[in-house]
């Protein structure tokens, strides 16, 4: 798992969280929206400080689990027609949320709706904080 950030002898921290899977409704056509699939999130996200390297207390740290629910959470309460449009609402509210100064955020369909062999179509976004 993973959070980028420094603490006081210039250490980098990254937390990762890979393969959240979700049962979601987005897409485009309104079988995807009707029916649904199988949504897969990875992200990273990086913090401006991390006490925890030294107290060993999560109130130090982003907790990955709290994260981890709340993507999920995110993720299947409302329907977008394009995943570009679910990931940003995704890393706007965890920046909101937890002490993030940077998220990168990929959501896979692996299934997709297109009439070709593939593993998945994935979109990608890095958001800094302001």
């Amino acid at each position: 798992m993973g959070i980028a950030a420094d603490d006081m002898n210039g250490d980098q921290v990254a937390i990762e969280i890979s393969g959240l899977s979700v049962y979601t409704h987005h897409g485009v056509s309104d079988a995807e929206q009707e029916v649904g699939q199988v949504l897969v999130l990875d992200l990273r996200i990086e913090s401006p400080s991390v006490g925890a390297l030294q107290s060993d207390d999560v109130a130090e740290t982003v907790d990955y689990g709290a994260v981890s629910l709340r993507v999920a959470e995110l993720a299947t309460a409302k329907s977008y027609r394009t995943l570009e449009a679910l990931i940003s609402m995704i890393a706007d509210t965890l920046i909101a949320e937890f002490a993030i100064s940077l998220i990168w955020i990929r959501a896979t369909k692996p299934e997709p709706p297109v009439p070709l062999a593939m593993d998945g179509v994935s979109v990608e976004l890095v958001r800094q904080a302001q």
